[in-house]
């Protein structure tokens, strides 16, 4: 092979690394931010990371970008292969062109294929107007593209294998759309998040606003666009790496809890005294391992991954603390019906902590819809777990003290129910009931063949499903 196109070759790549790029870097440093190659490498274990299409350049010829402005390829966490993909900020402000459009495409449907987990650093400013190839979105006539164009393509990668999106900065139009399909959201408290950016708005709607004012991130965590909100890149980062490890497999070692020996005096005896339903969970579960999302949003209800004797689970939960007392509302249906999905995608075991006052009730609960969130056709707290698959799985289930209002067999208020419930476990001081006598006082895809080179725990839920993510436990 010619020596000249070698070194061609070589020297474009190394055009594109950071060394060569030292004062876009410190822009971004000045900004107490990571580059887009310093975030993967923080996400993936060391030296691990193998990028696809670091010479990709923009198509338009006025304008210059490393890698077209999108960092991706594939890595290990923990010796679990996973995708991993950066929209770079210094490159038209994160923009998508039609070029890493095509890219990521491509990286997607290896996901798809191979069972990868997918991580997205999704900032950026959505499409870029001066380089889409002709208004194509999908790749275009780059020959990158991948079976799906972006969209599609997130959306047969919900349900199907793990999917994290982080946001630390600006987030507008399509990167935002590309959090909004994915799995989980983990945003910095700086960040914003809209799926038209300021020019748009103001194009649109003729009204002037900041990207603070129009999506600031503590918005989207209020109504649940967000599901964990740290405070640095660097959390965020951490975060997602700790989320995927519960989907990679479990733990041999592990410890308990020190609170596990005083369990008992948590939850009073007492029924008309609340308590901390966290706390409760923290001395169950193993040391350290309680990961709650979507904290703020719906806050009656909880939904946690966790660990039990070293093994990943998911939590569901009452929070008898709230101002509700623990009732599920229409939001709450909604958090704790996606999340039962999450867990039933992926081959998680579910266990449930009931004590509340029942479904909401009252004017204010029938004008949200509260019929239709906790018992519609779709994503509802009564049909997700009927809808539920899992093979290897048990349900336990924990009444604390109260489970009032509507018995199915689905189960009650969020809970997997009896008939669903492989266990269950309840505190002497609990009650039961189809109806509360008195309302307690408020208080403060076709089967495929599983992947050898994707975790165990992602092989077993992708083989026993006959429809990734058309079926009902989509996370769409």
């Amino acid at each position: 092979m010619d020596d000249e196109l070698i070194q061609e070759v070589l020297d474009a790549r190394a055009a594109a690394m950071d060394d060569a790029r030292a004062d876009a870097a410190a822009k971004v440093h000045a900004r107490g931010k990571f580059t887009a190659r310093e975030r993967i490498a923080m996400l993936l274990d060391r030296d691990s990371f193998v990028e696809y299409g670091v010479l990709a350049v923009p198509g338009n010829p006025q304008i210059e970008g490393a890698a077209d402005g999108l960092v991706q390829g594939v890595g290990v966490i923990d010796g679990s292969p996973v995708a991993a993909a950066s929209y770079d900020y210094t490159v038209q402000g994160g923009t998508q062109s039609s070029l890493n459009h095509g890219k990521f495409d491509r990286l997607v449907e290896l996901c798809y294929d191979r069972g990868w987990p997918l991580v997205v650093f999704a900032d950026g400013g959505g499409a870029r107007a001066n380089d889409l190839g002709g208004g194509s979105l999908t790749g275009g006539g780059s020959g990158l593209s991948g079976r799906w164009g972006t969209w599609d393509g997130m959306a047969a990668l919900s349900g199907w294998v793990p999917t994290v999106s982080i946001v630390s900065g600006r987030s507008f139009a399509g990167n935002a759309s590309i959090a909004g399909i994915s799995d989980v959201v983990i945003a910095t408290r700086d960040s914003a998040i809209g799926m038209g950016g300021p020019p748009l708005v103001e194009a649109a709607l003729g009204i002037k606003m900041t990207p603070d004012e129009l999506g600031p991130a503590e918005l989207h965590e209020s109504v649940g666009g967000v599901d964990l909100m740290v405070e640095t890149e660097a959390e965020a980062i951490e975060a997602a790496g700790r989320y995927l490890r519960y989907f990679l497999g479990d733990l041999e070692q592990y410890e308990e809890s020190p609170q596990a020996a005083r369990i008992r005096s948590i939850v009073p005896s007492n029924r008309r005294r609340a308590y901390d339903m966290r706390k409760v969970l923290r001395a169950v579960m193993d040391h350290g391992s309680v990961m709650e999302l979507r904290p703020v949003w719906a806050p009656q209800a909880i939904t946690t991954l966790a660990r039990l004797g070293g093994r990943a689970v998911g939590v569901i939960a009452n929070q008898p603390l709230s101002a509700i007392a623990g009732a599920i509302d229409s939001d709450a249906s909604d958090k704790l019906a996606r999340f039962i999905q999450l867990c039933d995608a992926y081959d998680l075991p579910m266990v449930s902590f009931i004590d509340n006052p029942g479904y909401m009730v009252g004017r204010p609960a029938e004008a949200s819809g509260i019929a239709r969130h906790h018992a519609g056709r779709s994503s509802r707290t009564i049909t997700a777990p009927c809808r539920s698959t899992q093979s290897s799985c048990v349900r336990p289930t924990a009444w604390a003290r109260r489970r009032w209002a509507t018995a199915t067999r689905s189960g009650t208020c969020g809970s997997p129910g009896p008939r669903r419930s492989r266990a269950r476990w309840v505190w002497r001081a609990r009650r039961c009931s189809c109806a509360a006598t008195k309302s307690p006082r408020p208080t403060t895809r076709p089967k495929r063949a599983a992947s050898a080179t994707s975790s165990p725990r992602i092989c077993a839920a992708r083989a026993r499903r006959s429809t990734p993510a058309a079926a009902t436990n989509s996370m769409m």
